[in-house]
């Protein structure tokens, strides 16, 4: 029994003199690691590992690699991963108010893109408690424009091109181009263009560049039409597991990741387009009828998502336009 006792007393001694553990989370996110918002989430990822005293620790799998880009939303939903990161307007299907940030030329800079995220942050939290998610930050991409393997004077030109979208409000300006609408995630889109399955799309810069879409297309027509956000979410019950510690780290953290963040993606928007010039891409400005077809076309989005929407959404842009 003394021996016992002994052994006993013993490995409670080592027990308490043992570190605790580092929990480690994975981290999906649907972008290449040479995209800035998957460079940025790793810095982010290094925050927390450090701001959490090594309590948490979070490994980042980038490009679609642990789950496709739209695999993740669920993944994180079910559990299956803890933390990740996803397109906002990705989910306009599930719910139209998470398109606030694709109605076309209501926020076209990245001043007015910070004032609709701050009308719409409380809606769009809400929306995300109900599917047991925390919100921790969100980062707009460059304003998008239109790729395109001809010169385009009209919406006209775009008939029966084959237009890759990746959220609802692409899809419906595809259809409103007479274009042929098809889905296709940001991993899979280099592809897409090689084989024709696309031939056509809107996104900024970055996508461009990190596509290297100047081997298949051969214009990009800058049209400022939205901002949309990447959005870094985590499962609540995952959340509630963790010490207020690592808890702190994570919303520090994510406040810091949105601020450097989308001082990147301003500081890229200009050096993005400069690279699919020198790679011998034609980049200029939307004029003249295709110019104004897209805002045409913009109005009618606009109506149906405030249709949508209801209340809520008229209210959003409502405070909006109001600031």
């Amino acid at each position: 029994m003394k021996t016992l006792s002994l052994l006993t007393g013993t490995a409670v001694a080592t027990a308490l003199t043992l570190p605790a553990l580092a929990e480690t989370w994975d981290m999906p996110m649907a972008y290449a690691d040479s995209n800035f918002h998957t460079e940025n989430g790793k810095a982010f990822a290094e925050c927390v590992a450090e701001g959490s005293g090594g309590d948490l620790e979070i490994v980042v799998h980038g490009g679609g690699s642990l789950f496709k880009g739209n695999e993740i939303l669920r993944a994180i939903r079910t559990g299956q991963a803890p933390i990740g990161e996803r397109l906002m307007s990705a989910h306009q299907n599930d719910d139209a108010m998470y398109g606030f940030d694709s109605i076309p030329f209501l926020a076209s800079g990245y001043d007015e893109s910070a004032k609709l995220w701050e009308v719409a942050r409380p809606t769009v939290e809400g929306l995300l408690e109900e599917q047991n998610l925390v919100l921790l930050y969100t980062v707009p991409w460059p304003p998008q424009g239109i790729y395109a393997n001809k010169e385009l004077t009209s919406k006209a030109d775009m008939a029966g091109v084959k237009f890759r979208s990746y959220n609802a409000a692409t899809a419906r300006m595809a259809e409103l181009m007479d274009a042929i609408p098809v889905q296709i995630e940001a991993a899979e889109l280099s592809q897409a263009l090689a084989t024709g399955v696309a031939e056509s799309f809107i996104s900024s810069g970055a996508t461009g560049y990190d596509r290297k879409v100047w081997e298949h297309l051969s214009h990009w027509y800058e049209v400022n039409a939205w901002l949309p956000r990447n959005y870094v979410m985590v499962n609540k019950d995952a959340w509630d597991g963790l010490t207020e510690g690592a808890q702190t780290a994570l919303k520090d953290c994510g406040a810091k990741a949105a601020e450097t963040g989308t001082a990147r993606s301003i500081e890229l928007n200009d050096w993005y387009k400069d690279q699919l010039r020198s790679n011998g891409m034609t980049v200029q400005k939307a004029e003249g009828q295709l110019r104004d077809d897209m805002v045409a076309i913009g109005e009618t989005m606009t109506a149906e998502w405030l249709e949508a929407t209801g209340e809520a959404g008229q209210a959003i842009v409502d405070a909006f336009k109001a600031q």
